[in-house]
């Protein structure tokens, strides 16, 4: 039989987390799913960690790129063979709390068949709390174009009714190029007020990189979503003011 959800994961040199990952998943009060694991290419011993869960427990299913190829292609991968009802996303470092599969099931007949979650923040080493992401009880196309406060980590979509939908092959905010093609479709994506995830902020991490993440969001905005150049600045001008808010204020 099929299983009722789906789990995407795609994996680059987790080996410090992905255990904790993998735990967090077996804990879900919810036991029917499949776990659809697309390692990048590693170099340390991601495969060998997962390899050894895959072999007790069958829902975990591991796929190999050898070359790395980026996020977007690895999810994208597992998106084409997902056969869950639904479909949601967990990075190889992040966690998610026992019962966030339940809630989203709770939650997903009152919405438009997507569905987020807040989360808290918390250092490499989950010790420190940084604080809880909360998102808002809706989000419209436009909303996410001036912030985007839906999560990988927290995503949970019915593909049943909305269908399998790829994420854009580009470096930065191919999930946010995914959640948009949905919100295209409907009016506005549920946020599930309760936390129900934690999500680690690395040393190394990209998005630490506020400069970086200004030119890539640009770009985003110019040939993903292809806006005008006056459409752009507009949105544009919200990002950096909420990251602005986000930070210093």
């Amino acid at each position: 039989m099929k299983p009722k959800i789906s789990i995407i994961t795609a994996c680059y040199n987790a080996e410090k987390y992905i255990a904790q990952t993998i735990l967090s998943v077996q804990k879900q009060t919810v036991s029917d799913w499949e776990w659809l694991i697309v390692d990048d290419g590693s170099t340390d011993k991601s495969v060998d960690i997962i390899q050894t869960y895959c072999n007790k427990d069958q829902r975990i299913k591991l796929m190999m790129q050898f070359e790395n190829q980026g996020p977007a292609v690895s999810r994208n991968k597992a998106i084409s063979i997902a056969q869950g009802k639904f479909m949601t996303f967990i990075d190889a470092d992040d966690l998610w709390l026992p019962n966030f599969l339940e809630e989203n099931l709770k939650h997903i007949d009152n919405s438009f068949g997507f569905l987020c979650a807040s989360y808290g923040m918390k250092d490499e080493q989950l010790k420190t709390d940084l604080g809880i992401l909360q998102v808002p009880k809706k989000a419209s196309y436009s909303d996410i174009l001036k912030t985007n406060t839906i999560s990988c980590l927290t995503a949970f979509i019915d593909i049943d009714t909305l269908g399998k939908t790829y994420m854009p092959i580009v470096a930065y905010r191919q999930d946010m190029g995914l959640w948009l093609k949905y919100l295209k479709k409907i009016p506005y994506v549920v946020g599930i007020q309760e936390c129900l995830a934690v999500y680690r902020i690395r040393e190394n991490s990209h998005s630490r990189s506020k400069k970086n993440l200004l030119k890539h969001q640009w770009y985003f905005y110019r040939k993903v979503e292809n806006l005008s150049l006056v459409k752009s600045a507009y949105f544009f001008t919200f990002w950096v003011y909420y990251g602005i808010k986000k930070y210093y204020i």
